[in-house]
């Protein structure tokens, strides 16, 4: 849902880098044309994700404690500029996603920019062990892209689904460009499935709110799970947004 339909204001940004003025999630994120910058062989891929001052991405298992209204503005803008939405599917069982653009407004706003209405739902999954009640799974207007090795088919599920049979990601992302016509993903995490795509090179940018919270113990993973890069990887600070005293990064990656 939008701010307004959730009885929210548009929240102001202030614009720290570049320095100067104020913006709201959906004036912010209109510059954004990621299908433009995607590579002929794989979809351009930037991951949205939360975490405290401490570093945790997750607490009790969940975002929604780390999360505001200004995030949640901001998550949904991401969401009008990308031709699909990657999830790993513990997320999406802890999350229980539904629709990925639920609000009609926001759906005007991808078809102003030259995108469907709807975004594909793109979900990784080592063992297909998903129940097919999930929101997301029964919502006839979801067309859904299962990365998957697992030669099982869901059963009882009101989305369009197809499935992508491989454990390797650049070859699903080269598929879901060719044959698909994904140019862009914005990857919702988790921890594990943002660790592999890292390991791959697949990700360009990254969003990363940091609430002004700290979690101590009760968090789980940081935003990358571990043990997966050989070293520190290069990233440049494209903007940073405040609003009281959360703050907005986005990162490209790479050299």
């Amino acid at each position: 849902m939008t701010a307004a339909a959730r009885n929210e204001p548009p929240v102001a940004l202030r614009r720290l880098l570049p320095a100067g003025g104020s913006a709201t999630p959906d004036e912010a994120v209109a510059e954004l044309r990621f299908w433009e910058l995607a590579p002929d062989a794989r979809p351009f891929v930037a991951v949205n994700m939360v975490q405290t001052v401490d570093g945790r991405a997750t607490v009790a298992g969940r975002t929604a404690p780390i999360s505001s209204v200004a995030d949640r503005q901001v998550f949904h803008a991401l969401r009008t500029r990308v031709d699909a939405v990657m999830v790993g599917a513990g997320t999406l069982r802890v999350e229980r996603y539904g629709r990925l653009v639920r609000d009609p407004h926001r759906r005007e706003q991808r078809v102003a920019a030259g995108l469907a209405a709807d975004p594909l739902a793109i979900i990784v999954s080592a063992s297909l062990d998903l129940p097919s009640d999930l929101p997301l799974l029964q919502d006839p207007h979801s067309q859904v892209a299962i990365i998957t090795p697992s030669e099982r088919s869901l059963k009882g599920c009101k989305a369009r689904i197809e499935y992508v049979r491989t454990t390797d990601l650049p070859a699903a992302l080269a598929r879901l460009r060719s044959d698909h016509g994904v140019r862009s993903i914005l990857c919702e995490g988790g921890p594990r499935l943002n660790a592999s795509l890292l390991a791959d090179g697949l990700i360009d940018e990254l969003f990363l709110t940091t609430g002004p919270l700290l979690a101590a113990g009760a968090g789980a993973l940081s935003i990358i799970g571990d043990g997966v890069a050989e070293g520190p990887i290069a990233s440049r600070l494209l903007w940073l947004l405040e609003h009281e005293g959360e703050l907005f990064a986005r990162y490209a990656l790479g050299p």
